[in-house]
């Protein structure tokens, strides 16, 4: 006898493993972990002039509360313990993203429509500027 997975069509099979997969998700952290190097206003300082030997490198937590953005300076002992949340954060992001795919291509699957094509990646998460990132 076939089990309930094997009956199951593919984008049904793939729904329960999102949902698994969202199941296992650790704690999550909103924003983003941020590793950043700076000039200062001292005329004359060697950052001015070569950009390998620029200030820092500052570790932040970067997120936006109430439409402003607020910052946290971190230790480098906090950058490292928090980037798995970052990780989780990323990922929970991309498996909602992927569920709503199939929500859509299955209603239009029932409604005889064309499969409408994902979206294009988020272009905040996406971007990957001058500094490490997570999230």
């Amino acid at each position: 006898m076939p089990s309930l997975e094997a009956e199951m069509d593919g984008p049904t099979r793939r729904r329960r493993e999102v949902l698994a997969e969202l199941s296992k998700i650790g704690p999550c952290l909103p924003g983003s972990l941020v590793s950043h190097t700076r000039t200062c206003n001292t005329p004359g300082c060697h950052c001015h002039d070569d950009p390998s030997a620029r200030h820092g490198p500052y570790l932040a937590w970067t997120r936006k509360v109430g439409g402003k953005t607020v910052s946290k300076v971190l230790s480098e002992e906090q950058f490292s313990r928090y980037r798995a949340w970052a990780d989780n954060t990323r990922r929970l992001h991309e498996l909602v993203a992927e569920l709503e795919q199939l929500g859509a291509a299955a209603m239009a699957e029932a409604e005889g429509w064309p499969v409408p094509p994902p979206p294009p990646p988020d272009a905040r998460r996406a971007r990957r500027g001058g500094g490490r990132r997570a999230g």
